[in-house]
């Protein structure tokens, strides 16, 4: 069901371009009354509840969502909202639940990528009930997504945080590393959050210099990918070892170390970029 190689990081899982033949963004005033044929996206603990039968986004709203419900748009020309169900209920006859962090769940590229952004909406739906700035409630903008302080008028819109990735390669060696809570024996790439005054390449030299304690020199930018857990977007780049011995930061990684091209341990999954940056090093 999912591609073995991406041509671009365009097309990998979470970016608009999967979602544009199926789907179109639409702010929440846009929405219409219920009616019969109307989609609905039911999230719980980080999991999408699809029909057991189709795989596919049920079109009955179930009781156990209550009345809370979110327009986002409109998928393959119906009205979808997002709903929630508490993390007590158990199961709901007719639904199965599809787990949207996994390698590959069993549900199109496109609609995991439309479950992980209705919960990123909700995600900043919840946290944005009130102002950062004076505290008072805040209500939707008309045809945006956004909304207004009721108290001093601010505007607020939904957060990006943006984020480096980066391979780097030593002759016919990359450089992997290891976080704790992955899965086991799965190795990865140095990445991280930018910070404020940082350029995007900034950010690439002092996060490997600060995890792995090497330096790095010719820098270049290979693409990006939207990564909705919670709301980051991801840069993507490649560099080259430019001196120093690998040291691990302990407290973000459990391990760093050069992997032969032709002797790498697990990666992650291909829907990610960086699988993607692995690959397209590898490829090239």
């Amino acid at each position: 069901m999912y591609p073995e190689n991406y041509e671009s990081p365009v097309f990998l899982p979470f970016n608009n371009q999967v979602l544009n033949e199926k789907f179109e963004f639409l702010p929440p005033d846009r929405d219409d009354e219920v009616k019969s044929g109307d989609l609905w996206l039911v999230l719980q603990s980080g999991r999408v509840l699809v029909d057991e039968q189709s795989m596919l986004l049920p079109s009955v709203c179930p009781e156990q969502a209550g009345t809370s419900a979110l327009f986002i748009g409109r998928w393959q020309g119906h009205a979808c909202r997002v709903v929630v169900i508490p993390s007590t209920v158990t199961s709901i006859p007719g639904l199965v639940a599809v787990d949207i962090m996994t390698d590959e769940p069993e549900i199109s590229i496109a609609l995991l990528s439309l479950a992980a952004l209705g919960q990123q909406m909700v995600r900043w739906q919840k946290n944005s009930q009130h102002c950062s700035a004076c505290g008072a409630e805040m209500s939707f903008l008309a045809g945006e997504w956004g909304r207004e302080c009721q108290g001093c008028a601010r505007q607020h819109y939904p957060h990006i945080h943006p984020c480096i990735i980066v391979l780097i390669h030593r002759g016919d060696e990359v450089l992997l590393t290891r976080a704790a809570h992955w899965v086991a024996g799965r190795y990865g790439l140095v990445a991280g959050f930018v910070e404020p005054g940082e350029c995007l390449e900034e950010t690439v030299v002092r996060e490997v210099k600060e995890e792995t304690g090497i330096d790095i020199k010719n820098i270049r930018y290979v693409g990006s990918q939207a990564w909705p857990f919670p709301s980051q977007i991801m840069t993507g780049f490649t560099a080259e070892y430019a001196g120093g011995e690998v040291q691990v930061d302990t407290h973000e990684l459990e391990d760093a170390r050069w992997f032969a091209r032709d002797d790498l341990p697990p990666l992650p999954s291909k829907r990610s970029i960086s699988r993607f940056l692995i690959d397209h090093y590898l490829s090239n």
